[in-house]
């Protein structure tokens, strides 16, 4: 096998961020016509890094941030094929290090449900007395951006 390379998402077309969001559900019909939200998605992050295996996207994963002591990690996906090999890890081990080095201390994220052990093991633990919360419609991602 040959070893999976971290880098910045610049290095992936669109349709292979969309692929990755379709596996995960996150993407809604109008947004697979219309990609240009992935751009601003992109220039959004604090950081953006895709898991390349042989020049192709594997998985990838992000953060959002002020840039000075918060951070929120965002989207971490790995193609269903290539889960269980430590790819996931390793995209979320280098956002970690690229906000810690941003000054980022207080670093947050919302689990899906079923996924709190990947994330337990880099560190993560609940938040006790907390409860995530979304504005208007319950659950989902789909139609949150506008193209």
């Amino acid at each position: 096998m040959k070893p999976i390379a971290i880098r910045p998402l610049t290095a992936a077309s669109r349709s292979e961020i969309l692929r990755l969001y379709r596996e995960a559900g996150w993407c809604s019909p109008s947004e697979e016509k219309d990609t240009r939200w992935i751009g601003r998605l992109l220039a959004g992050s604090l950081c953006a890094l895709g898991a390349f295996e042989r020049g192709k996207l594997v998985g990838m994963g992000r953060a959002i941030s002020d840039g000075v002591c918060d951070a929120y990690v965002q989207d971490v996906i790995v193609l269903p094929g290539r889960r269980g090999k430590g790819i996931g890890r390793k995209i979320l081990r280098e956002i970690l290090k690229r906000a810690r080095a941003r000054g980022c201390r207080w670093i947050g994220l919302i689990a899906r449900p079923g996924s709190e052990g990947f994330y337990r093991c880099a560190g993560f633990r609940t938040m006790r007395g907390h409860r995530a919360m979304l504005l208007g419609a319950a659950g989902g991602r789909s139609g949150n951006r506008k193209a």
